[in-house]
């Protein structure tokens, strides 16, 4: 591993006025392998796997946000992970009407995914979470993200829903709205 790709140097910083041209730098294609089946039954989640034939690349568009409203904000912030100079990852945050930290968006450059930084920026949320007195963390995603919905359940998180209809506008989508929480010892 060049020393380049170290997990240990990446610095994550608050969203400065600085940063805002790094904003959705690190928004790049992943590979989407598989979907996650979820099933309620007794109150309680659980799912399945079905993996792809045929894997495909997905991109999200980016979100079209005025970003300063993110910079020294106590209800939300960016979190913009750097190597040297360079934007590699972001977690985007806000207080949710819950008492959750919804994360609103979480990205990590290609070439430094699987070194750590999505577990860094999330650790980053719970801290700043934590500070702000919520009682844990909220995150979305698609069941076709499985990378996603294996990252959420590795670190801690639960299946809390499933939404059926959050997707159904999408002409080209048969996308279900899965959500995740890691609730807080209170």
């Amino acid at each position: 591993m060049s020393s380049n790709k170290n997990p240990g140097i990446f610095t994550i910083v608050p969203i400065s006025h600085r940063h805002l041209s790094d904003i959705n730098k690190p928004n790049q294609p992943f590979l989407v392998f598989g979907r996650l089946i979820p099933s309620y039954m007794n109150g309680k989640w659980t799912w399945t796997e079905e993996l792809f034939e045929i894997p495909y690349e997905k991109r999200y568009p980016d979100d079209e946000l005025d970003y300063g409203d993110y910079v020294d904000n106590p209800d939300k912030i960016i979190f913009m992970a750097y190597v040297d100079d360079k934007c590699v990852g972001q977690i985007r945050l806000r207080r949710n009407w819950n008492k959750y930290c919804y994360v609103e968006d979480i990205a990590v450059d290609r070439k430094y995914r699987g070194m750590g930084l999505g577990r860094k920026l999330v650790d980053t949320a719970v801290q700043w979470a934590k500070k702000g007195g919520m009682l844990g963390l909220l995150a979305e995603t698609q069941d076709t993200n499985l990378a996603a919905c294996r990252f959420y359940h590795r670190y801690g998180f639960v299946l809390g829903g499933a939404d059926t209809m959050l997707y159904a506008n999408c002409s080209d989508s048969n996308e279900k709205a899965l959500f995740w929480y890691l609730r807080f010892n209170v």
